[in-house]
C-alpha cells in the first residue's frame, strides 16, 4: 500500500488491556486549569518507569464543566485497578489540590467507583464539609485561597494501552515535523492520549536487553546509526524514526486516531521526505489488541 509516496507497511500494532479513568480540572481561567493538568500528567509517559501513563486530553469550554469554569480533560492508563486508583490519588492531592483557584470533578459516570476526592478530604483536617448533589457527593476543603472543591469518586473501566506507528524519513526534522501534523489532528479524536512527550516518542523500544537486569532496550532494527552493525530495517535513505503511542478507551477509539494521524503524515508526503509507516509488536506475544496498518488505511 502506498498513499501520497508513503509505503505503509503490511505489520501490525500490538497493544495491552489497562484500566484507565478520567478526570477534569477547573480554575479560575484556562491558564491555571493548564497548568494543574500539565502537572498531574507530568512523568507519566510509561507504565515502564512511571507507574502510569497520562495525558491531556482536549481544553474543555466552560460549559462543558461541572462548574461553569474553563476546564481540561485528562486520562490515566495502568495496567491494574489498585495501582490506576493510587496513581489518580497521590497524583491529585500533589497537583490539583495544591493549584490555585483549581476544583477536580469526575470525568467518567460509570464504571467502578474510585477515589478522587474521597480521601483528600482528610487534608481539611476536620473542617472540610460533605455536599450530595443530583446524587454525587462532592467535599468542600478549606485552603488558604478559599476552598478546594473535589467530587468524592471517578469511574475506572477497562481500556487498551500500546497503540502506536512508525514515522520513517530522510531527516530528524522532516520525521519530526511530520508528527507534530500526525497529532495535531489526533487530538481531536476523543478518548484518546498520546503519552509521552509531545505525543512523539524518540527511544522505540524491543524486549530484553544484552544487560539482563533491563526488561527493554533500544529498538536497533529502526536505529539508523546502527545500519551497518545490526539487522536493520531500514533503507539507506532513511536517517530518522520516530514513533507515536496511543491509549484509548477503546480499541475502535485507538482505530480512529491512528488514522487520522497516519493520514496526517501521508498528507505531508515522499515530497517532504516521508518513506514509510511501521508499526511496532511482539509477533502477537504482548497483547490481544492488534493495529493491522494496511487495514485501518484501507
Amino acid at each position: 500500500m502506498i498513499i501520497n509516496g508513503v509505503a505503509i507497511d503490511a505489520t501490525f500494532a500490538e497493544a495491552f488491556p489497562m484500566k484507565a479513568t478520567r478526570a477534569i480540572i477547573t480554575a479560575q481561567n484556562e491558564k491555571w486549569a493548564m497548568i494543574s493538568a500539565q502537572a498531574m500528567t507530568g512523568f507519566a509517559t510509561s507504565v515502564i518507569a512511571c507507574g502510569c501513563e497520562a495525558g491531556i486530553e482536549r481544553v474543555l469550554d466552560p460549559s462543558e464543566t461541572p462548574d461553569g469554569r474553563p476546564g481540561v480533560s485528562i486520562m490515566i492508563f495502568a495496567m491494574g485497578g489498585k495501582g490506576l486508583a493510587k496513581q489518580l490519588e497521590t497524583r491529585a492531592g500533589q497537583c490539583v489540590l495544591t493549584s490555585p483557584t483549581s476544583a477536580l470533578f469526575a470525568g467518567i459516570d460509570g464504571g467502578t467507583r474510585i477515589a478522587l476526592g474521597k480521601n483528600l478530604r482528610y487534608f481539611g483536617d476536620g473542617f472540610q464539609v460533605a455536599k450530595l448533589i443530583d446524587g454525587k457527593r462532592y467535599w468542600r476543603i478549606p485552603v488558604m485561597d478559599g476552598e478546594f472543591l473535589a467530587e468524592a469518586t471517578t469511574g475506572q473501566v477497562d481500556a487498551v494501552g500500546g497503540g502506536n506507528f512508525l514515522v520513517l524519513a530522510e531527516s530528524q526534522p522532516q520525521a519530526l515535523a511530520a508528527c507534530e501534523a500526525a497529532i495535531e489532528e489526533m487530538r481531536k479524536i476523543p478518548n484518546v492520549i498520546m503519552p509521552f512527550p509531545g505525543g512523539v516518542v524518540r527511544s522505540g523500544s524491543k524486549v530484553g536487553s544484552k544487560y539482563k537486569a533491563l526488561g527493554a532496550s533500544t529498538n536497533d532494527a529502526f536505529c539508523p546509526t546502527l545500519k551497518g552493525m545490526t539487522k536493520t530495517d531500514l533503507s539507506p535513505e532513511v536517517e530518522s524514526v520516530m514513533e507515536i503511542v496511543i491509549d484509548g478507551l477503546s480499541k475502535e477509539d485507538i482505530d480512529k486516531a491512528m488514522r487520522v494521524g497516519i493520514q496526517a503524515v501521508c498528507d505531508l508526503g515522499a515530497a517532504n521526505g516521508i518513506k514509510r509507516i511501521s508499526a511496532g509488536n511482539y509477533g502477537g506475544k504482548l497483547g490481544p489488541f492488534h493495529f493491522h496498518l494496511q487495514e485501518i488505511m484501507a
